[in-house]
């Protein structure tokens, strides 16, 4: 079982002070630390969890990134997987999830594959869209917000989240592409042994003139989507502090509550 999980290095937000920067399209990330994708997290411990379980296969780990989303290929290889490929070039900034989708494709189309994983979504950006559109250009088939997943030969039966705690089961013909949900498993946490495993592992890094692209399909160009502006929003309540009987009695007394 060939497994390909396409994972991002983000900024991390949490208890974060967001910021905008001077284009007005993005956060300031100078001062966050960055991580893998949550919900790639999850994506990578399950393929690699498939593989101890089958005791075949292999797990290759993919990013779209510069030098510093090397980072998180390098937790996956410790993790487990047994390749990481890294593809970058400065024409993909500005890319939205179709131009994404676009450039993993022509990444992998030529790799060995069974499974396709991506996250359900990123800390980041959050479209949601990139691997629904991915197995389009696969043309293979897909399902959404897993949370379950069991080998059956040359099928497979997933468990999707839907709405209200409910789930669905669907059968899907290999190979296929899942986009995981979060609570799919438990991440191992990475050991000293993996990481140093990890450090003698070649990195493959692909450039635009490799995957068969122009500067005109990827980036702003080749985006259906652009994003115009960002904004923080406004508190539309305040916090009022009260350390006064009487004012507690009174603020109780206007809503009705005494």
């Amino acid at each position: 079982m060939d497994i390909i999980v396409c994972v991002k290095h983000v900024p991390d937000v949490a208890g974060a002070e967001i910021l905008i920067d001077e284009s007005g399209k993005k956060i300031k990330t100078g001062d966050l630390p960055f991580e893998i994708n949550e919900w790639d997290e999850y994506a990578i411990e399950e393929a690699i969890l498939i593989k101890e379980r089958l005791g075949t296969g292999s797990v290759t780990a993919i990013t779209i990134g510069d030098d510093n989303a090397e980072a998180t290929l390098r937790r996956c290889l410790a993790k487990g997987a047994d390749k990481a490929i890294r593809v970058h070039d400065d024409a993909f900034e500005g890319s939205d999830a179709y131009a994404i989708a676009k450039i993993l494709y022509n990444a992998i189309k030529d790799l060995p594959f069974d499974l396709v994983f991506t996250g359900l979504q990123t800390n980041d950006e959050g479209y949601g869209q990139v691997g629904g559109i991915l197995s389009e250009f696969l043309e293979i088939p897909h399902a959404s917000l897993v949370k379950k997943i069991e080998i059956k030969d040359k099928l497979i039966e997933v468990n999707r989240e839907l709405e209200g705690g409910l789930e669905e089961v669907l059968e899907l013909q290999l190979p296929a592409l899942l986009t995981i949900q979060t609570g799919i498993n438990e991440p191992r946490y990475v050991s000293i042994m993996g990481i140093r495993k990890a450090k003698k592992k070649e990195l493959q890094v692909i450039s635009l003139n490799e995957l068969e692209l122009t500067p005109e399909e990827v980036g702003i160009s080749g985006s259906w989507l652009q994003i115009e502006e960002l904004s923080i929003p406004k508190p539309t309540k305040q916090v009022v502090i009260l350390d006064d009987a009487t004012k507690i009695a009174e603020v109780l007394r206007a809503r009705g509550l005494i």
